[in-house]
């Protein structure tokens, strides 16, 4: 089943005195590139929150992050008294000796470093909050990977129409083959007999050269591999974590639409290979965004 290489998921959890937020979002990468950010509280889990990650997403440039919020309506602080009457004292003492208003000096006193601080008490990481962060991880993980499923149908929808044109170009040019070779076996005898006088033509040997022309023309095996190779990429998009793989066998395909477009030395034979051409070129750059 195909998916796309961007998503994104998102879930929020209310763990006493905070509101724990996780974000996950990806773009295109040939190999899982993960990038966290975690609250520095949560940061002892990280290489075990990494191993976890790589198990769930296969691919991508991956950017998780987990946003800590407090919803305490105030936070405790502390204001260091002694540093700041000696800020105050020192303030006023100079605002004097220059002859400076002095009404105002609290507000700027309260402002100097290391007067005013939130009290953050360092405390070890509660397992069972960490718990519930680990499930807030798990919904947006699988959030973010219905994302890439429900992108994932979208382009597989595109994928079958284009594939779906190719094969009605392909038998577009089935049924031009016939007279393409009938034309080309024309086109010889009658630029031949325009040179070269009927009573000195070697009829077996003319026979003999115009089939070994029109064999180095003949698209027969061409159009069985490209049908091979519809059919294949067809199959594959069913697979799991496919977009490789399709990769792959697209190339294949570009190799026997120009083979054919190579060998048709016909005008409408080459126009419907331009227009292959064209419709590949639209699944190869959707290809980049499958996982």
């Amino acid at each position: 089943m195909i998916k796309s290489m961007t998503g994104f998921g998102k879930s929020v959890t209310e763990i006493p005195g905070k509101k724990v937020t996780v974000e996950v979002r990806s773009l295109n990468s040939k190999a899982l590139d993960l990038n966290l950010r975690l609250p520095y509280i949560y940061k002892e889990k990280e290489l075990g929150l990494r191993r976890d990650i790589s198990k769930q997403i296969e691919r991508g440039k991956i950017d998780l992050s987990v946003y800590s919020e407090s919803t305490q309506e105030t936070l405790p602080v502390a204001i260091n008294r002694t540093l700041a009457k000696t800020y105050y004292r020192e303030l006023k003492a100079l605002s004097e000796e220059m002859n400076e208003s002095n009404t105002n000096l609290l507000a700027l006193v309260v402002k100097m470093p290391d007067v005013m601080k939130a009290e953050r008490e360092v405390v070890e990481l509660d397992e069972a909050e960490w718990e519930q962060v680990k499930t807030a991880v798990d919904k947006a993980i699988e959030a973010f990977q219905k994302f890439r499923s429900d992108e994932g149908k979208i382009l597989a929808d595109e994928f079958q129409t284009r594939i779906g044109i190719i094969y009605g170009l392909l038998a577009d040019v089935l049924s031009m083959d016939s007279a393409r070779v009938e034309n080309i076996r024309t086109r010889i005898k009658t630029n031949i007999a325009e040179f070269v006088a009927k009573e000195k033509i070697d009829e077996n040997r003319f026979e003999q050269e115009l089939i070994y022309y029109i064999e180095k023309l003949d698209i027969t095996e061409e159009k069985l591999r490209l049908k091979t190779h519809l059919d294949y990429f067809m199959n594959t998009m069913k697979e799991h974590a496919c977009g490789r793989k399709l990769g792959f066998i697209s190339q294949e395909i570009g190799r026997e639409i120009n083979t054919i477009g190579s060998k048709a030395n016909d005008a409408g034979v080459q126009k419907l290979v331009v227009q292959m051409k064209d419709e590949l070129e639209k699944i190869k750059e959707q290809l980049l965004n499958v996982l």
